[in-house]
């Protein structure tokens, strides 16, 4: 079971931006749950929202004519604050909402049922919500038919999210992790907020694989993974570029920061006893190339070339090191 995140805005939007769901096409899963809460709730009004920073976005949506507006309008915008569903009977006599302009003009809100969708990693994104223009009470069945509708979209979002995930290791595969990375750094660039790419080779992973097999090198590439997930942050993007070479892109760091952060992961694969058959553990080592955005038109590409330099570096000057970029 996931820990809920409800304090982390800044990891809540990220969350939502490395899923790429903002502002994409139509989706049948989606706008087939809008269509059945609207019919089996029998209310006039349902949609799928998403709330970024500074917007809600209907994802999908029925009886409603806007497609988006401002979070701070959002009866959702409530919803993803709290764990469990917002109801509302009678939202005219409800002190938060009585003047609300949603209210007291089109669409003529009244009555209220949202469920957070949660993101497998605990973060709250956006809301299925169902909603009236009568005072209503919405029964157990009823919240338990939306919890039910929403655990649908969760569980699309979540396959989604394994259609990006590398089966090894678990760490996200380079077409997914390359999708997240794009996302990340065009927020950096649009923020001014620092980040930073570490590239990780395992050393001499041929004569391992040589000498032990090609088992006992999934268990030095996902031990790697392990390890290295349990050290980074949720924040951060790790993904399995291919074979045994991973990258790392740490959003809001700095590069000493980043250094300090690569020789963490240094350090403890190196001291790290694998297992590789029954009571014969070995040790691997592993080079990192570091770098940082250097300028807000600075693309992903440049950056990969100036870790992969930083990286190859590392290897010529004896591996198992951390080497950061010059540029």
């Amino acid at each position: 079971m996931f820990e809920l995140k409800l304090d982390d805005e800044e990891g809540r939007v990220r969350a939502l931006e490395r899923l790429d769901i903002l502002d994409s096409e139509e989706d049948a899963v989606f706008e087939n749950v809008a269509t059945l809460v609207r019919q089996v709730l029998k209310v006039p009004m349902s949609g799928v929202s998403l709330i970024d920073r500074r917007r809600h976005w209907f994802k999908a949506r029925r009886g409603i004519g806007v497609q988006e507006f401002a979070r701070e309008l959002s009866f959702c915008a409530r919803t993803i604050d709290q764990p469990d569903v917002l109801l509302i009977t009678d939202a005219r006599a409800d002190p938060l909402y009585a003047e609300h302009p949603f209210v007291v003009g089109e669409p003529h809100v009244v009555c209220y049922a949202g469920i957070p969708l949660t993101t497998p990693d605990g973060y709250n994104i956006g809301s299925l919500c169902a909603m009236g223009t009568a005072p209503r009470a919405f029964t157990p069945e009823e919240v338990g038919i939306l919890s039910s509708l929403a655990r649908i979209l969760i569980d699309s979002i979540e396959l989604r999210q394994t259609a990006s995930s590398d089966a090894l290791t678990g760490a996200m595969n380079r077409r997914g992790w390359m999708t997240g990375a794009k996302s990340e750094l065009r927020r950096a660039a649009r923020y001014r907020h620092p980040v930073s790419l570490a590239i990780m080779d395992i050393d001499m992973f041929k004569s391992v694989n040589d000498t032990w097999g090609h088992p006992a090198g999934d268990i030095v590439i996902a031990a790697l993974a392990d390890l290295t997930m349990d050290l980074v942050r949720d924040s951060d993007l790790f993904g399995r570029l291919g074979g045994e070479e991973f990258a790392l892109l740490m959003p809001e760091t700095s590069p000493d920061q980043a250094a300090a952060a690569a020789e963490r992961i240094r350090a403890s694969f190196e001291s790290l006893p694998l297992d590789i058959r029954k009571g014969r553990p070995i040790t691997c080592t592993v080079s990192i190339g570091v770098t940082s955005l250097c300028a807000p038109d600075d693309t992903l590409e440049q950056m990969l070339e100036r870790a992969d330099q930083a990286l190859y570096h590392a290897k010529s000057g004896g591996r198992n090191r951390v080497t950061c970029s010059s540029e």
